[in-house]
């Protein structure tokens, strides 16, 4: 039966995850009676050479590429607003509407004027035409032409004033109507019916949540390393489980007055991107990039100063000392400086219970003998 252990045990060191079952089958063994300690093949990690990208410090918030600050453009009262925070909208939907009634009055005087105008015109017109056909007759003097020109070129100036006047009127009867300039979401609602819109004053905020980006700042002293195209790793705040890439898109050619750092703006890479503007979010420009072991920090075991992990070996485990050097940013795995190499084995979630040399056995192999099985724990059942 030694000799079906031996692969099965193989196998299961062999392949890395990490269960619930690992601190049950290691509660379950008793080092004091000599019975092996059972492992899963999540209860194992291999230790891997992984690339490890280093870089500036990158930091800011997620905000729309897409966003509009509508405010008003007449003077008026608000009479409806007719989408609140979180509405999605369509290009062209009407949000607010204010009061157009002294609008309104001044386009139908505007119109009137213009009619009014407009036979003035006419009028002037066939006064210079009789006149003109009286002064080839003679029976008008070159004086009296002249002045019908004149005032027939008067009541065309009058003319276009009035349209103009009309045009403006339109345009502004159109402004007591604030519509959605794109598709997005309304994201802050400014005003309520009733309230007095001065020309210049916030009704509502829409963006378009398809359009994030990252816009962070980075320290002076690292932007020489930085430039367009490089990938850039970040988590945003919110989003605890999930890592967001990115690329850098521009790098902004003034540094800020107060702060002297400098304005990167970063596209998102991927499908995953943030849904929600203004969140805080931290990562790092990825300039350069090494090979270093690297180890879980579920995997250490913490003695004072000391760093150390159990390593399974030879079907026994032994507790290793560990120099360690920086913590990987991204997935929280310590480098690796010394005690261990790739392709060592070593427990995922170690339990106090451990012991110096104890012997392991793959959960689900047989036992080598009748007797070591009937000392065996049993593993625990979902």
């Amino acid at each position: 039966m030694t000799h079906r252990l031996i692969p099965a045990l193989a196998l299961a060191l062999v392949l890395a995850a990490c269960g619930k079952g690992t601190a049950t089958t290691q509660k379950g063994a008793d080092p004091a009676a000599g019975r092996p300690l059972l492992l899963a093949a999540e209860d194992i990690v291999t230790i891997r050479s992984s690339a490890l990208a280093s870089g500036p410090v990158i930091t800011g918030s997620v905000q729309p590429e897409r966003r509009a600050d509508l405010r008003a453009e007449v003077s008026a009262v608000v009479l409806q607003v007719l989408r609140e925070n979180g509405d999605a909208v369509r290009r062209g939907d009407l949000l607010v509407r204010l009061d157009d009634t002294a609008i309104r009055d001044g386009l139908a005087s505007a119109e009137s004027a213009s009619r009014a105008s407009a036979q003035a015109f006419e009028q002037a017109e066939r006064q210079f035409q009789r006149m003109t056909t009286l002064r080839t007759s003679g029976m008008a003097s070159a004086q009296q032409v002249e002045d019908a020109e004149v005032r027939r070129n008067n009541a065309q100036s009058d003319v276009e004033g009035a349209k103009t006047r009309v045009v403006l009127a339109r345009q502004q009867l159109q402004r007591t109507e604030v519509r959605a300039p794109f598709d997005g979401i309304v994201s802050d609602r400014k005003v309520s019916a009733g309230d007095t819109a001065q020309v210049g004053k916030e009704l509502v905020k829409v963006i378009d949540p398809a359009s994030m980006r990252f816009e962070g700042m980075v320290s002076a002293d690292n932007i020489g390393a930085v430039s367009p195209g490089q990938p850039v790793s970040f988590r945003v705040n919110g989003y605890p489980d999930q890592e967001f890439t990115g690329k850098v898109r521009r790098v902004n050619p003034a540094a800020n007055a107060t702060t002297r750092q400098v304005e990167v703006l970063v596209d998102f890479t991927g499908d995953k991107q943030p849904r929600l503007a203004g969140l805080y979010a931290e990562g790092h420009i990825e300039t350069a990039s090494a090979e270093s072991l690297t180890l879980p920090a579920t995997a250490l075991v913490r003695e004072g100063d000391k760093a150390l992990a159990w390593q399974v070996q030879g079907g026994k485990i032994r507790k290793v000392t560990l120099a360690l050097g920086e913590r990987e940013p991204r997935t929280g795995d310590f480098v690796i400086r010394n005690g261990l190499a790739a392709g060592d084995l070593v427990i995922r979630h170690p339990s106090a219970l451990l012991k110096d040399g104890q012997v392991v056995q793959a959960a689900g192999a047989p036992a080598p003998t009748k007797a070591a099985a009937k000392d065996a724990p049993v593993p625990a059942r979902n």
